[in-house]
């Protein structure tokens, strides 16, 4: 454990001993990739509030972060009504990770709500990472060029990017702030496959990220 964990953005990947080594901003050696097993490749920015419940479809949970832990998306809608379900799934699943990290629970019902297959097994495994180290999340973390292909009626990728500069883990116990300079490496580059369920939940079932991305450098 010789660098932090990053404030929760979605870098998955089913190895905790991976996660512990090699998500901080640094410039030390780690892949570039983060991935999970099987995985392929403008709006108003607004803090992170709960989820609402979705009239057409399925109720979505009610997701709460404390106050110091803060998620910006941008932009968080288009005009198209499709594209706008899926990326607010998209933000609500970021949401309920960073959750599930606070909590400590990898099963925390409204991660589970997200995320099918590959993607809740991999979550589940972030989470375990932090909760294993003791560790919990704080600070910001900004969400930006969030982009949506719609594939099918009830297939979609998105690409986006995180700056993590600002987003930080924190040792529970002592409450101490694991710090990291900013670098090239504090900007990810994230490829998520989403799928729409018989409730018309667009959830995650696969995801990728490119630490240090050029496209998302600022």
């Amino acid at each position: 454990m010789n660098r932090p964990l990053r404030l929760a953005t979605v870098a998955l990947t089913a190895s905790a001993a991976l996660l512990l080594s090699s998500c901080g901003s640094g410039d030390d050696e780690s892949k570039d990739n983060d991935k999970i097993a099987g995985a392929d490749k403008a709006g108003e920015e607004r803090s992170a509030s709960p989820s609402a419940s979705d009239p057409a479809g399925a109720a979505r949970p009610k997701v709460e972060l404390p106050s110091d832990v803060k998620l910006f998306f941008k932009p968080e809608q288009t005009g198209d009504a499709a594209k706008d379900a899926i990326l607010r799934d998209n933000s609500d699943f970021i949401r309920a990770l960073n959750a599930a990290i606070v909590a400590g629970d990898p099963r925390l019902p409204a991660l589970e709500f997200f995320t099918e297959g590959e993607a809740a097994a991999s979550s589940q495994s972030w989470v375990k990472a932090f909760k294993n180290a003791g560790w919990t999340v704080t600070g910001t973390v900004k969400y930006f060029n969030r982009q949506v292909t719609v594939k099918s009626k009830t297939a979609a990728s998105l690409t986006y990017c995180g700056d993590e500069s600002k987003g930080y883990s924190k040792v529970i116990k002592t409450g101490q702030v694991k710090r990291t300079k900013v670098t090239k490496r504090s900007y990810i580059l994230y490829g998520a496959q989403v799928e729409k369920n018989q409730e018309g939940v667009w959830e995650l079932v696969k995801i990728t990220s490119t630490r240090g991305a050029a496209v998302c450098q600022p």
